[in-house]
């Protein structure tokens, strides 16, 4: 199942995210994802296992188990490079071991001082504050962005963690469309005019932390899990799935992208058993009065400032 995104390109509606995957774990994870049917990897410079992931999917193309035709692969511009967004997409792509991406996203909406490309740094000042740079607009990101497109190093670009504000004016200024805005949006923190508003403008939503962050963000931010609420557990009874696989359902049939993550091969089997079964429209509005506008991903713990104020 994919969604057609507005640069033609077909993106499976589940993909696998490998944001806080241990580098020992990443090639096992990625093989056995791709022998359950996964199509779709979500990775980033910032999560510092691109060249571990690289070195997986080499390993699934020449062995067979996969050709890189039929996989979908996104990865990010961190904060630091957006002065030097080619350089940043030629490393990605070094590191990877790919000759083009399908989906390359400007991560934050901000741009930070330069650390060196691929670094990933995200450096404080002498008050211990994100050190942002005032000199780089977010319309000269996009401008190198297309850039890539043009190149032939990226088939689909995008934007990530963009309010609505900011994706309209990414919508006013580019010449080639943001093709995604990937966001955190569970039953928890549903974001339901953004997401509104990107599909009504030809914006695909990705919707990162699918599962409200689960254990990883309680852990990391101390935040709370959708997945133990009530309303999900008594519909995991009703249709026989687990909390998670609700939750899921419910991003999907919300014509989301959802790319859930996880470490453990039977949950990685489980994220993916979503498609022989269908939330009622009932069911969905009760999912839907759950929102309690909690966002679990909370960078500013690691930044000394709250992007999202």
């Amino acid at each position: 199942m994919a969604i057609t995104l507005n640069s033609g390109f077909k993106m499976p509606i589940i993909g696998l995210g490998v944001w806080r995957m241990e580098s020992q774990q990443v090639k096992d994870l990625i093989h056995n994802s791709i022998k359950i049917g996964y199509r779709h990897f979500d990775c980033a410079a910032d999560y510092k296992n691109e060249a571990e992931v690289g070195v997986a999917l080499k390993e699934a193309f020449t062995s067979g188990l996969v050709k890189r035709e039929d996989l979908f692969i996104t990865t990010k511009l961190w904060n630091s490079d957006h002065g030097h967004v080619i350089e940043a997409c030629k490393d990605s792509l070094k590191k990877l071991q790919l000759d083009y991406l399908d989906l390359y996203l400007v991560h934050f909406p901000v741009a930070t001082r330069h650390t060196g490309v691929g670094t990933t740094d995200s450096a404080l000042g002498e008050d211990g504050v994100l050190d942002i740079d005032t000199t780089i607009s977010l319309e000269t990101t996009w401008r190198a962005m297309e850039d890539l497109v043009s190149m032939g190093l990226v088939r689909s670009i995008g934007i990530s963690n963009y309010d609505i504000f900011l994706t309209r004016d990414c919508l006013a200024y580019s010449k080639i469309k943001p093709a995604v805005n990937q966001i955190e949006t569970h039953p928890y923190f549903q974001r339901d005019s953004l997401v509104k508003f990107c599909q009504k403008h030809g914006v695909c939503v990705t919707a990162h932390t699918p599962l409200g962050g689960a254990a990883a963000n309680t852990e990391w931010f101390g935040t709370v899990s959708c997945l133990d609420d009530q309303v999900l557990k008594g519909l995991a009874e009703k249709y026989k799935k687990s909390t998670a696989q609700i939750a899921l359902r419910w991003g999907i049939q919300r014509n989301t992208v959802v790319i859930p993550k996880s470490s453990k091969l039977e949950r990685l089997k489980e994220n993916f058993q979503v498609f022989d079964f269908e939330l009622s429209k009932e069911d969905m509005e009760l999912i839907g009065s759950m929102d309690k506008k909690y966002r679990t991903n909370q960078p500013a713990r690691f930044w000394g400032i709250d992007l999202f104020a």
